[in-house]
């Protein structure tokens, strides 16, 4: 009973612990996008948050392991997301569709990391942009190895498969860059307009 009750407050001590990471990660990601890295200091996000600097130290030892997280979480996410759609029982066609849809949907949630890395990767030390390089060009390869798949079969017409898996990644990381909520266009018509353009790049020509 002791026992139980000791591993439930360490699990809900872990949970509260992400949850206020969490808020860090999400103040600070829109305050870089905003304002630039360089430009926002640890102290205007603890002022965002209404918690002290040192509230911000317990959880990130400085500003540049805030950038790094930000700039992992993207490609985390969404290669998370690739390896769901790889492991169901579904036919290359359906895994890109499957993978289009919950990468950009990942993209369009979570723009604010995304612009931020896109802006902000010079600011990462070189052990960091490393390592995050190292993470795109895994989705990349797993994502190729798809493609490659899908055209041994017949489903997909495609004249070189690495460079269309850039070609896919180019396409679905341009959505944090112009897509703004309550815009023009809803998420779901962006998305679905994705999967789309994926098809022309992808699919055999009729007729």
């Amino acid at each position: 009973m002791v026992t139980s009750t000791r591993r439930k407050s360490t699990s809900i001590r872990k949970e509260i612990a992400a949850f206020k990471r969490q808020r860090i990660l999400e103040v600070a990601s829109e305050l870089f996008a905003r304002h630039g890295y360089e430009s926002t200091t640890l102290d205007e996000v603890a002022a965002r948050i209404e918690v002290t600097k040192p509230f911000i130290y317990s959880y990130y030892s400085n500003k540049g392991e805030l950038l790094r997280e930000i700039c992992e979480r993207g490609i985390r996410l969404s290669t998370a997301a690739l390896e769901a759609a790889l492991a169901e029982p579904a036919s290359p066609t359906e895994q890109l569709h499957e993978i289009v849809r919950a990468v950009g949907r990942i993209i369009v949630d979570n723009r604010d990391y995304i612009s931020v890395y896109q802006a902000e990767e010079k600011n990462l030390t070189t052990e960091d942009a490393r390592k995050i390089r190292a993470l795109r060009h895994e989705f990349d390869l797993r994502l190729t190895e798809l493609l490659e798949k899908g055209r041994s079969s017949g489903e997909f017409d495609i004249q070189h498969a690495q460079r269309s898996a850039l070609w896919i990644g180019g396409l679905l990381t341009w959505i944090a860059s112009w897509y703004h909520e309550g815009g023009k266009w809803s998420a779901e018509e962006i998305i679905e307009d994705a999967v789309y353009t994926v098809n022309k790049i992808v699919m055999p020509r009729r007729g």
